[in-house]
């Protein structure tokens, strides 16, 4: 399997990002939180870092770079143990700067943790 984030797979629609917020559930493993909702469609992956937290657009950047690259490397613990589709949104909570290290460790719990909670319904 490719280790790859694609045009494709990146969230996008405004429809389905408020439809995710209004009707879909979520996990968390502290500092990332994700909110899912099983779709028709293919999975479809979107990050975020809070204005409040991160004044500065570069320090937002930064870490929605490390979120998606953390979601890369880690996606194969999602599609995997997965055969259903989901939109999903990861988002970052705390407001510090975070290191690749935790964002990395962090995203394999989140994942995890996913897959236990959508094994159970």
């Amino acid at each position: 399997m490719r280790l790859t984030y694609n045009k494709h797979e990146k969230l996008k629609s405004q429809k389905a990002i408020e439809k995710l917020f209004e009707q879909g559930k979520s996990v968390s493993a502290y500092p990332l939180r994700m909110v899912y909702l099983k779709n028709d469609t293919t999975l479809k992956v979107g990050v975020s870092a809070s204005k409040r937290n991160f004044k500065k657009a570069v320090d937002r950047i930064r870490v929605k770079r490390l979120l998606r690259e953390g979601y890369r490397l880690n996606k194969n613990l999602l599609i995997d143990n997965n055969n259903d589709h989901f939109t999903l949104m990861i988002l970052y909570l705390s407001k510090e700067m975070p290191d690749f290290e935790v964002i990395n460790q962090k995203m394999k719990t989140l994942l995890s943790k996913f897959n236990d909670q959508i094994s159970k319904q």
